[in-house]
């Protein structure tokens, strides 16, 4: 397939486009910057210069390509303001379109604690007010199949793998900030997590025989967070400290400290399994070894993620 990836420089797109691309499917990326399309050029893709949120989207704009691919991460309002212009141009097409969600939007409250509460593909759910309009971008998405578009949407939870994990950087950053490794509240509430080169082979069924207006989960494993903490903690030889969500806003930010590791989020994948035939990769649901990977210790500042407002 000739597919169009956007979000390449970063951890989930670029592991995507590697793959994709090892598969035999000519890849095409869209990067901001001359040095980043170069570096694809010399891995064998194509690479246009520009940037997502001021392109001009037309049909002639995705004739060449039979599929897109969503893996970046920009502010919610940006994200919906590229999905209505791709699907709008991409109307009766037939061409894969695929968005990368994630799982916060199914994230649960609990302060801390762990819930019994997991969530399928076919499971409805009342998501929190912050993340909300992430579920309005899925809808749309979703019903661009009604409109002649094979749009898809893939959900994935705590991703990690080659030493790019966001959640295994910030609790090596709150010990950094903080003296001891840090968790909210008891630290029994988890994210179930999957490794990136499992979400990329996910990718890659779904563009070849996902169907339209699905939605696709991951599932690999759970692991709570004060048990990576615990784990991150005998590897730096430091302690273990319980915050507050306010604590939690304060050594992360206002999106991860009380949405992300105040929260439980619990997912399961029938339809990923069933429909496109998925499973994780037996050698990589491990997430306490990645915990330890060489690298995440070697960090001496934190960027904070994208889709978190500045100031």
């Amino acid at each position: 397939m000739r597919i169009l990836l956007f979000g390449a420089t970063g951890y989930i797109g670029g592991q995507a486009a590697r793959l994709l691309a090892a598969k035999g499917h000519a890849v095409t990326v869209v990067v901001r910057r001359e040095a980043s399309a170069a570096a694809f050029r010399a891995d064998g893709m194509e690479a246009l210069v520009g940037d997502a949120r001021n392109m001009a989207f037309t049909p002639e704009f995705f004739a060449p390509y039979d599929g897109v691919l969503w893996a970046a991460q920009l502010m919610l309002e940006e994200e919906e303001a590229f999905c209505a212009a791709a699907l709008r141009a991409l109307a009766k097409s037939g061409k894969a379109f695929i968005f990368t969600s994630g799982t916060s939007l199914v994230s649960q409250p609990t302060n801390g604690e762990w819930s019994e509460d997991t969530f399928s593909e076919y499971d409805d759910f009342l998501p929190r007010r912050q993340v909300a309009p992430r579920r309005a971008i899925e809808t749309m998405v979703r019903v661009a199949a009604h409109y002649g578009v094979r749009a898809m949407v893939v959900r994935p939870p705590l991703i990690w793998g080659h030493g790019g994990c966001r959640i295994i950087e910030d609790l090596y950053h709150s010990a950094r900030k903080t003296g001891a490794v840090c968790y909210v509240g008891s630290g029994l509430n988890l994210y179930t997590h999957v490794h990136v080169d499992d979400l990329s082979e996910l990718y890659a069924l779904a563009l070849e025989k996902g169907v339209a207006g699905a939605l696709y989960h991951l599932a690999s494993g759970e692991v709570a967070f004060r048990t990576m903490a615990e784990t991150i903690a005998r590897h730096l030889s430091v302690g273990t400290r319980s915050l507050t969500i306010a604590e939690a806003a304060e050594v992360w930010d206002p999106f991860m400290g009380p949405i992300v590791f105040s929260g439980c989020s619990r997912t399961r994948a029938p339809r990923s399994r069933l429909e496109l035939g998925w499973r994780p990769s037996a050698d990589k649901c491990d997430l306490l070894v990645e915990c330890v990977a060489p690298g995440y210790a070697e960090a001496t500042e934190r960027a904070p993620p994208s889709w978190v407002r500045k100031g």
